[in-house]
C-alpha cells in the first residue's frame, strides 16, 4: 500500500494534468485566437512571461498579437492575454461577478500560519473607504511631510561634503516603510538617520523578488486543498527542499509575526482607551487605528473578524511599501536621466516652497501641475505592477473594442470564455497602447499631461480609477489606497527635489530593471537584490 506521502504527491501532480487534459483536449477554448508558441510542455509560456528579463518577450507578444492573444499556462492549459479596454471593462466592471482573482492571487497575503484566509471585498471596502478619503489624506499630509523631511536630512548629511553614490532604492524602501508604518500601522520603524538593517524591512524589500522566483509553482496552489488541513500543509511546506520557496515562506512569517504583534497591541490599546499610545505615532490617524475603531463601532453583521483585519493590514503594508518605493525609485532614475525635466520640476517646487515651505497642504500639493504630470507619466509608462490575473467563474462572453483576425482569417468581435479559464491582464500594455496614446506611447514625456489627451483615450472608456490608466486597476478590486500612494510619492519628491540633485550613478553599478510582481532594479542581470545607485549632490 503506498504511503500517505506518495498519495498526496500523486494528487498534487495528477490534479493539474487531469484539468489540463479536460480543458485542452476535451474542450479547447479560443483555439482561433493567435498567440506565441509554447516555451515548454510543462510550464507553457509562464517562464517566458515571468522571467526577470521578460521585457522583450512581452513587448513582442504585444506588438505581434495585439490586445488579445492565446498563451499557454501549466501543462499547456490555454490562457488569454488581454489589454483590450472593452474586454477589461467587462472583466473588472460590467461583468465582474463572472470573474474572480483566483487562488493564485488571493493566497499571497501574509497571515498567521494557522489560518486559511481568502480575501473578500464588500465589507472590507465599506470599512476602509473612509480611511482612504480625501479628508483623511489631508489629515495625514503633515505626517508624511515630517517623514520626507527626515529623509532629506539623512541624504543631506551624506552629501554635504560633496556628491556621493547612494542606493536610492534602499532609501526609498526605508522611507516607504516608514510612511506606511506611521500612516498605515501607527508605528515607527526607522528614524531614517542612521544606517541600519531590520529583518522586517529586509523581508518586505525582498518580497517581490522572492515571489517572482516561485511564480510558476504558484499555479499549483488551487490543488493545495487536496493535501489536507492548513496545519498539515504548513508542516509539508516547512519540509519542502526548495530554497526559493523557503525564502518566500520566511518573508511571509516575518511580516505576519510583526503585523500580528502590532495589530494586537493597537487593538488592546483601543479596548482599554489608551489614548497616549494611540496618539504617540500618527496622532491616531493611521489606517489601522481608524479601521479598528470603525470595526468596533460597526453593527454586528458588518464587523470583520480579526483574521480579515490582520490580512488586510499585512496586504496593505507589503503592497504599499514595495509599490511606492519602486515607483519613487523609477521616478528618480528617470529624473537623473532627464536633467532638463528635473530642473523644470525643481523650479516649480522651489516656487511652491517659497509660498508654503515644507508644511504644504494636501490640496496645494495636488495643484502642482508639473509634479502631477511627472507622477502620472511615470505610473503610466512604468506601472509597478504590470500584470494581474482573473479566473472565469462561469461560462461567459468577452467583448472586444476592435475586431481581431483569427487564425482562420475570420474577424472576431467577442470571445467565448469557458468556466475556469485564466485571463492574464496586462496593465502596462493598456497604458502604452499606441492605438490609444499615439506613436510616442512608449516615450516618457510628462508634458503629455499638460496637453489634451488623445481623443482615442477618452473614447476607449478605460476602466482604471486613476487618470485613464490601469495602474491602480478598476472595479471592485481597484487599489483602494491609490490616494495614499499618490500623497506619498508627491510629498517625497516635493521635499527632496528642492534640496538635492540626482544624476546617473557609477558605470560599474548599472541599473537593470527586473520584471516581477512589482518590478525592481538591481545592479546586474544575475542579482536579485534590489539596488539602484544614483549620484546625489546638494542642489544649486
Amino acid at each position: 500500500m503506498p504511503s500517505l506521502e506518495y498519495f498526496l504527491l500523486a494528487v498534487a501532480v495528477l490534479g493539474p494534468i487531469c484539468r489540463a487534459l479536460y480543458i485542452h483536449v476535451i474542450r479547447p477554448p479560443f483555439s482561433n485566437v493567435a498567440g506565441p508558441p509554447s516555451g515548454s510542455f510543462i510550464t507553457g509560456n509562464l517562464l517566458q512571461i515571468f522571467a526577470r528579463d521578460s521585457w522583450d518577450f512581452i513587448k513582442n507578444l504585444n506588438d505581434t498579437y495585439g490586445p488579445v492573444a492565446r498563451i499557454r499556462g501549466m501543462f499547456q492549459v490555454p490562457w488569454l492575454h488581454v489589454y483590450d479596454p472593452k474586454a477589461l471593462h467587462s472583466m473588472l466592471v460590467k461583468d465582474a461577478e463572472s470573474y474572480s482573482r483566483g487562488v493564485v492571487t488571493t493566497r499571497q497575503v501574509p497571515r498567521p500560519p494557522s489560518t486559511d484566509f481568502r480575501l473578500t471585498t464588500s465589507k472590507q471596502r465599506k470599512m476602509l473607504n473612509p480611511v482612504f478619503s480625501g479628508a483623511h489624506m489631508r489629515a495625514l499630509t503633515p505626517v508624511f511631510g515630517s517623514i520626507a523631511a527626515q529623509l532629506k536630512a539623512a541624504l543631506e548629511k551624506r552629501v554635504r561634503d560633496g556628491p556621493a553614490p547612494l542606493d536610492m532604492v534602499g532609501w526609498m524602501g526605508r522611507t516607504a516603510l516608514e510612511l506606511v508604518g506611521q500612516g498605515g500601522l501607527g508605528t515607527s520603524f526607522d528614524s531614517l538617520i542612521d544606517d541600519r538593517q531590520d529583518a522586517y524591512a529586509e523581508a518586505i524589500k525582498g518580497f517581490s523578488a522572492a515571489n517572482s522566483e516561485v511564480r510558476a509553482l504558484r499555479e499549483l496552489l488551487p490543488y493545495a486543498d487536496y493535501l489536507g488541513p492548513m496545519r498539515f500543509r504548513r508542516w509539508l511546506l516547512d519540509r519542502l527542499p526548495i530554497r526559493s520557496v523557503q525564502r518566500v515562506k520566511n518573508n511571509f512569517d516575518i511580516v505576519s509575526a510583526r503585523c500580528t504583534a502590532l495589530f494586537n497591541e493597537r487593538k488592546e490599546a483601543l479596548k482599554r482607551g489608551d489614548e497616549d499610545l494611540l496618539m504617540k505615532i500618527g496622532e491616531g490617524k493611521d489606517v489601522m487605528s481608524v479601521l479598528l475603531r470603525e470595526n468596533m463601532l460597526a453593527a454586528e453583521d458588518d464587523k470583520l473578524p480579526d483574521d480579515e483585519l490582520l490580512a488586510q493590514m499585512a496586504t496593505f503594508i507589503v503592497a504599499g511599501t514595495d509599490t511606492t518605493s519602486n515607483g519613487l525609485a523609477r521616478a528618480l532614475h528617470l529624473l537623473s536621466e532627464h536633467q532638463d525635466v528635473q530642473r523644470k520640476l525643481r523650479d516649480e517646487l522651489r516656487e511652491a516652497h517659497h509660498r508654503f515651505g515644507e508644511n504644504i497642504s494636501y490640496d496645494d500639493l495636488n495643484r502642482l501641475s508639473y509634479l502631477d504630470a511627472i507622477c502620472r507619466e511615470t505610473l503610466r509608462l512604468f506601472a509597478p505592477v504590470a500584470l494581474t490575473s482573473r479566473e472565469a467563474m462561469k461560462d461567459t462572453i468577452l467583448p472586444l473594442s476592435d475586431p481581431i483576425r483569427g487564425v482562420d482569417g475570420r474577424l472576431i468581435t467577442e470571445i467565448p470564455i469557458p468556466k475556469g479559464t485564466t485571463l492574464l491582464v496586462n496593465l502596462r500594455a493598456c497604458n502604452t497602447h499606441k492605438g490609444l496614446w499615439g506613436e510616442d506611447a512608449e516615450v516618457w514625456r510628462p508634458e503629455r499631461w499638460l496637453e489634451p489627451l488623445p481623443q482615442a483615450v477618452d473614447d476607449a472608456r478605460i476602466p482604471g480609477i486613476y487618470a485613464n490608466l490601469m495602474t491602480f486597476l478598476g472595479g471592485g478590486y481597484a487599489c483602494i489606497g491609490f490616494k495614499f500612494s499618490q500623497l506619498e510619492m508627491k510629498m517625497v519628491l516635493y521635499i527632496l527635489l528642492n534640496a538635492v540633485k540626482f544624476e546617473p550613478g557609477p558605470r560599474e553599478k548599472p541599473i537593470i530593471w527586473n520584471f516581477a510582481g512589482i518590478s525592481y532594479p538591481s545592479t546586474s542581470a544575475q542579482s536579485s537584490t534590489p539596488e539602484m545607485y544614483l549620484n546625489v549632490s546638494m542642489a544649486a
